[in-house]
């Protein structure tokens, strides 16, 4: 076999290095930056005593003084960072695509971002009035064209305005797209938490 080739598995050479060799791991070890975070300087993140550093008191690592302060700060620093470390656009285009339900969720588990708890609300806010308004023209036997357009009512501004979300996220820098009326209450909402 060729001893250049970079991948190591099942190599029967002679000699393979050590995989705590710097020179081996810089060769073989895969990027785990997320694609979808823009590109920053590398921080020197702080070792905990679990994993053989120092044990620090009084600092927001132990959870003593300034934790608040510092937790703040950190997440004020990375405005693309989510909960569960999902892509924000994908999340913000999820809060129209179904709807209701999907806002809701979004609400609940998403806490850390708030251009996607943003998009959640303003989903809320344009899906809920619409789907009641669907449901109530079926249950009172509205003719199929009516509720046919109602259905394109929802469907559409919810299509528009989910690939607006992802747009936004993905080439505008994270800015909000407002609905008239809804926007501003959602934007309200937010700044309310």
């Amino acid at each position: 076999m060729n001893s250049t080739n970079p991948s190591h598995f099942a190599s029967f050479a002679a000699y393979t290095p050590p995989p705590d060799d710097p020179s081996y791991t810089a060769s073989t070890s895969r990027n785990t930056a997320r694609a979808w975070f823009p590109s920053q300087q590398q921080q020197q993140q702080p070792v905990s005593y679990q994993s053989g550093g120092i044990p620090s008191f009084n600092t927001s690592q132990a959870g003593g003084l300034g934790a608040a302060e510092d937790a703040e700060a950190e997440s004020a620093t990375n405005m693309w960072e989510t909960r569960y470390g999902f892509r924000v656009d994908l999340l913000a285009a999820l809060a129209y695509l179904l709807g209701p339900i999907s806002a809701l969720l979004l609400l609940i588990f998403e806490t850390h971002n708030d251009f996607v708890r943003f998009h959640a609300y303003q989903s809320a806010l344009l899906t809920t009035p619409l789907v009641i308004l669907r449901i109530l023209a079926s249950l009172l036997q509205f003719p199929p064209f009516l509720r046919t357009v109602l259905t394109l009512l929802l469907v559409i501004p919810s299509l528009y305005m989910a690939w607006q979300a992802f747009m936004d996220a993905a080439r505008n820098g994270l800015v909000r797209f407002q609905i008239p009326f809804i926007g501003p209450l959602a934007e309200r909402w937010l700044s309310e938490e």
